[in-house]
């Protein structure tokens, strides 16, 4: 029987074949297959003593979480410790860019002899990493502002705490500036016990750009543009996580981007500032509910420190990732999907009520019907045509009350077999009938591959989807118009999300090299929400106006002062929460 300790993906990829795993892609997340080695999350109580051991490597995190390495043959032992409460898997990241700061109505409150700046105030990304640079994250003086910056990528000295990356401080950033970006990013001679030693200076890259956008919309002061380009907290310190690993040159990971935020509030902790933190990446593998060991522990994160966690509630709105339906007692409902040429791997996830009973059944294009899954917790195999099914019938995990069926599409030889799939489901025994499916997000599927009826309610990301993050949606701020491709979140959530939505279209942002781009989604909608709640905190906080305004009071201040957006009549609402970002009207009047 599986280990009902381990989450439902861990426990299929650990029994899973090498050439199953290798196809599928999506099960070897998070494992090292040189050095055969796991990075996993872990929920844990009692002492972080007993989370170590021979050949075990334990990061321990915020409120009770931990992210461990180890070997793939101890996972079993290891959850049978008494202080271990789940281990989870991590998960595939992928991204989600002067007029819209106006239509924010941030000018109104930047303006001014006593305008907000954000000074004072710390603001932090987890990203892609930055442009340090930039020139519009440097002091007139031509110094940084970044007083930290952590590239988990790059093997050296990684933060106390941590056993990856590079951590530099803003006197090693300075020194690299000093330099000019030639000789700063160059290979230099270092003198370590009187032996010459060649390292780079401080080599941190942002070669997609990403988090370069980012972090100018929400702190950028925009000296490259002689200050036309100003982001919203301008004046704010600023804190930079490069996600990575240096073990692989791959995508970011749910542990990496778990040790970014916990570095993040823990120096704001020791500097004793407030902390406004960007994440702008998100994933599809969950429940949704909120109920994953990331979406927990963020909420618990939120409330260590005065911090302000906020997450994009990502791109999907308008894809064919995701249906839905309501199942009744002996209906049979039959869900189409099409897989298109040239795929080579694909999962499908089915989340229900466990106190449903249904049962499934999968017809292949050619029109066989797979006998009827089997109702027991572990791995089920078939094989239609050129593609292999693996199946794992999941029970709820101890934090859940949902359950899970996953599907994992691969290739007997390259390609999956393409054409119409059907999932015929039948209500057996219903007591709430609710039923999602989700495919795979962030642009990885072939555009033919997905759901012939789509729905776009629920197609926020994870980790969007936390309780106490100030989730973020798009518009377009030109045409004061909801932007289609905008997460949505739906009736069945535990609780209201996006919060509000803000401008995301067409949005200027710097670029590496010192210029600027112009870019779309709500990875760049949602640090203007992060450099607003530096704003408010900087009224709240270092005026003195409110010295408790961080957390969940930011958010409903947030909510408070949203203004509606034309074509929707309610609020809060699925696609908008409570409207558009309006921070003059966010600000309390005293």
């Amino acid at each position: 029987m599986a280990d009902q300790k381990i989450d439902n993906l861990l426990n299929l990829a650990m029994d899973a074949t090498p050439e199953e795993r290798r196809k599928s892609e999506n099960l070897n997340v998070g494992y090292d297959a040189t050095t055969r080695l796991w990075d996993v999350i872990v929920k844990y109580s009692g002492p972080e003593s007993g989370l170590a051991g021979t050949g075990i490597q334990v990061v321990p995190l915020l409120g009770g979480y931990a992210v461990v390495t180890l070997p793939e043959t101890e996972i079993d032992a290891y959850s049978d410790r008494q202080q271990v409460e789940f281990i989870e898997k991590p998960k595939r990241l992928y991204f989600e860019t002067l007029q819209a700061r106006e239509a924010s109505c941030i000018l109104p409150v930047q303006a001014g002899a006593n305008g907000l700046t954000g000074e004072g105030i710390l603001v932090g990304v987890v990203d892609f990493g930055v442009d340090y640079f930039h020139s519009d994250f440097r002091n007139e003086d031509g110094s940084s502002r970044i007083l930290r910056l952590w590239d988990q990528s790059l093997d050296g000295k990684p933060p106390r705490g941590y056993v990856t990356g590079t951590e530099y401080a803003k006197e090693e950033i300075d020194k690299a500036l000093a330099l000019g970006e030639t000789e700063g990013r160059r290979l230099v001679a270092l003198h370590i016990e009187e032996a010459p030693v060649a390292r780079p200076l401080i080599p941190s890259r942002d070669f997609s750009g990403h988090g370069t956008a980012v972090l100018g919309i929400a702190a950028g002061n925009g000296r490259a543009s002689g200050g036309v380009n100003r982001g919203v907290a301008y004046k704010s310190d600023l804190l930079v996580v490069k996600m990575g690993n240096a073990r692989e040159n791959s995508f970011p990971r749910t542990t990496e981007l778990m040790e970014g935020i916990d570095y993040l509030i823990r120096q704001a902790v020791k500097m004793g500032r407030p902390i406004a933190i960007n994440i702008s990446f998100g994933n599809n593998y969950g429940s949704h509910q909120g109920d994953s060991l990331l979406e927990t522990y963020l909420s618990n994160a939120a409330n260590v420190g005065r911090s302000v966690i906020c997450v994009g509630s990502g791109n999907n709105g308008n894809d064919r990732i995701h249906t839905a339906g309501q199942l009744r007692q002996g209906q049979t409902e039959t869900v189409e999907m099409s897989i298109g040429t040239y795929e080579t791997t694909l999962n499908l996830q089915l989340w229900k009520a466990y106190a449903d009973e249904i049962e499934i059944s999968i017809e292949t294009p050619s029109g066989e019907r797979l006998p009827t899954l089997s109702e027991k917790i572990g791995t089920q195999r078939y094989r239609a045509w050129e593609t292999d099914l693996l199946i794992y019938y999941g029970k709820p995990g101890p934090f859940q009350v949902t359950q899970e069926i996953y599907f994992d599409f691969i290739p007997v030889e390259t390609y999956l077999t393409s054409g119409i799939w059907k999932i015929h489901l039948h209500g057996r025994r219903i007591r709430e009938g609710n039923y999602n499916l989700w495919l795979p997000g962030g642009n990885v599927l072939n555009p033919v591959t997905g759901f012939y009826r789509p729905i776009a309610a629920e197609t926020l990301t994870i980790p969007s989807t936390a309780a106490k993050v100030i989730t973020v949606g798009a518009y377009d701020s030109r045409l004061n118009a909801y932007a289609d491709f905008s997460g949505r979140g739906g009736s069945n959530l535990s609780f209201p999300k996006p919060d509000l939505v803000a401008p995301g279209v067409n949005i200027t942002a710097p670029t590496p090299g010192g210029a600027y781009t112009t870019v779309t989604g709500t990875s760049f909608s949602t640090p203007f929400v992060t450099g607003s709640a530096a704003l408010l905190m900087e009224w709240g906080i270092i005026q003195r106006n409110d010295p408790f305004l961080w957390g969940e009071k930011v958010k409903a201040y947030l909510r408070r002062g949203a203004q509606p957006l034309p074509g929707f009549n309610e609020y809060p609402n699925e696609a908008v929460g409570w409207g558009k970002l309006c921070v003059a009207q966010s600000l309390p009047k005293i």
